[in-house]
């Protein structure tokens, strides 16, 4: 990942943050990702939760969630559920990463060609 700078420099390589689903909640993962300085925006399993409440006072604070980066979320899942329609990108059976890439390049072209539709 790379994203270039407008000015001088070298380009960035650290996410701002880092957008996931309730199966990457664990502390650990948190923790990992907040000593790198990456905001997590991930929700909450219903049982860390529990066992956070549980706890008490011990339990620490609950997570700051942005929620509004959280939905955004779903427009990332779902374009690559739309590549994955076509079979061949979803079974992977291709060697090459050149044939694969050749195979989502003409994918985004028809996705591409469907949204223009009858436009002149």
């Amino acid at each position: 990942l790379r994203v270039a700078r407008t000015g001088p420099g070298r380009a960035r390589t650290r996410p701002d943050r880092l957008l996931g689903d309730k199966a990457y909640s664990s502390k650990a993962n948190r923790e990992f990702l907040r000593t790198r300085g990456i905001q997590t925006v991930i929700p909450e399993r219903s049982d860390q939760v529990a066992n956070r409440k549980r706890r008490g006072r011990n339990g620490g604070r609950t997570i700051g969630l942005d929620k509004e980066a959280y939905k955004r979320r779903n427009v990332v899942e779902r374009s690559f559920n739309t590549f994955k329609q076509w079979r061949g990108l979803a079974t992977r059976y291709d060697k090459l990463a050149l044939t694969y890439r050749g195979g989502v390049v003409l994918r985004a072209i028809t996705i591409w060609l469907h949204e223009l539709g009858d436009t002149p």
